[in-house]
C-alpha cells in the first residue's frame, strides 16, 4: 500500500508531507513518552494545515520518535482515498457528512470520533481590490468568484447560504473559477485572480494581508453548524507501535494545548448545545432500555425453557 500512496504523491494526487521542526512545547495536560515510536498518517482538510502543523511541532516535543505523515486537501478528496484504501490513521474533516458517511462504512473507530472544532464562512475580496460587493446579499454583483466545487465542505456550506438567501439563480448566472479545495479560492482571491470568493474565516485570517473580509455569512442563511470532527481510522497496516502513537497523537489533538493553537488560528472549540446533550443522552437511555427489554425477554424465554 506504501507503493500506491507514493505513486499518488508523485502524481500529485495527495499533498503529502513530512514536517518536522523543534519549538517550545505548548503547556499540556498529555505527558510524554520518549520511548513511543511510530508512524502516523494523518489526513487532514487543508484548512488545518497552518494549525495542524504547529500542532506536529509541539507533538514532537513530546514524542521524537513519532513521525508524523500530513495528507491536505479537501475533506470529500480526502474521504475518497480513504474508500479506495490509502493508508490512513487519523482524518480531521471540515465537515460531520464526510466523517458520517466513513463511519457508516466502518471504516472509522467511532468511539473515538468526536466534533472538535467550529468555523465560520465568510466573504472575501483583494485586499486592495476594489468592488461594489459589501456581503453576500449583493454579492451577484461581482464580475467573477471563487468558489469551491460542490463535493468540498466549504463549497457545500457556500451553497446553503446561496440557496437560502435565494441566490442560487443568480450565482449561477456568475462567472465562476471552481476550486478543488479552500487553500485554492483563498490563492485565487489574494492573487487578485477573482473579484470575491468564499473561505473560511480562520483561512482569510491566515492571509489578512492579502485579503479583506466583507461579511460573514448572515446567521440564518446556514443552519448546517461548521464542525470539524476527528478520529481514529481503521488502518490495517499499522503496526502496534502505529497504532499507539496514532492514539497518542489524537488525545494531543484534542488536549487543551492543541485547542488554544486552534483558537490562535481562528477557531473555536466546539461545545454540544443543550438540546445536543439531550439528544445523545436520550439516544443512550433508549439504547439501554432497548438490551434491558431484550435481557429481559431473553431471561423469561429462558426460563420458559
Amino acid at each position: 500500500m506504501k507503493e500506491k500512496i507514493l505513486a499518488a504523491i508523485t502524481a500529485g494526487v495527495l499533498t503529502t508531507a513530512l514536517m518536522t521542526g523543534t519549538v517550545f512545547a505548548a503547556d499540556t495536560e498529555v505527558q510524554g513518552d520518549k520511548e513511543l515510536k511510530g508512524e502516523v498518517y494523518a489526513f487532514i482538510a487543508a484548512s488545518l494545515s497552518n494549525s495542524m502543523e504547529e500542532i506536529q511541532k509541539d507533538f514532537n516535543e513530546l514524542y521524537p520518535n513519532v513521525t508524523i505523515y500530513y495528507s491536505a486537501d479537501s475533506s470529500g478528496t480526502l474521504q475518497t482515498q480513504i474508500e479506495e484504501g490509502a493508508r490512513c490513521d487519523l482524518f480531521f474533516s471540515a465537515a460531520d457528512k464526510q466523517m458520517d458517511a466513513l463511519t457508516e462504512e466502518k471504516l472509522t473507530k467511532e468511539d473515538t470520533v468526536v466534533d472538535l472544532l467550529e468555523n465560520k464562512v465568510v466573504l472575501i475580496k483583494p485586499k486592495d481590490g476594489k468592488t461594489k460587493v459589501t456581503g453576500f446579499e449583493n454579492m451577484t454583483d461581482a464580475e467573477n468568484m471563487a468558489l469551491a466545487g460542490e463535493e468540498v465542505p466549504v463549497g457545500q456550506y457556500s451553497r446553503e447560504i446561496f440557496t437560502n438567501l435565494g441566490l442560487m439563480d443568480k450565482v449561477n448566472e456568475m462567472e465562476i473559477n471552481e476550486c478543488k479545495n479552500v487553500t485554492d479560492v483563498l490563492a485565487a482571491v489574494s492573487e487578485g485572480s477573482n473579484e470575491i470568493g468564499v473561505v473560511y474565516a480562520t483561512d482569510a485570517a491566515s492571509v489578512a494581508d492579502k485579503v479583506e473580509i466583507l461579511a460573514e455569512a448572515p446567521a440564518d442563511s446556514l443552519q448546517t453548524p461548521v464542525l470539524y470532527p476527528v478520529g481514529l481510522i481503521e488502518d490495517k497496516e499499522a503496526s502496534e507501535d502505529d497504532t499507539r502513537a496514532a492514539e497518542a497523537f489524537l488525545d494531543y489533538v484534542e488536549s487543551d494545548a492543541a485547542i488554544k493553537v486552534f483558537e490562535d488560528y481562528g477557531f473555536t472549540a466546539y461545545e454540544a448545545d443543550d438540546t445536543d446533550k439531550d439528544a445523545d443522552e436520550s439516544a443512550s437511555q433508549d439504547t439501554d432500555s432497548t438490551e434491558a427489554d431484550k435481557d429481559s425477554a431473553d431471561s423469561a424465554d429462558s426460563t420458559s425453557k
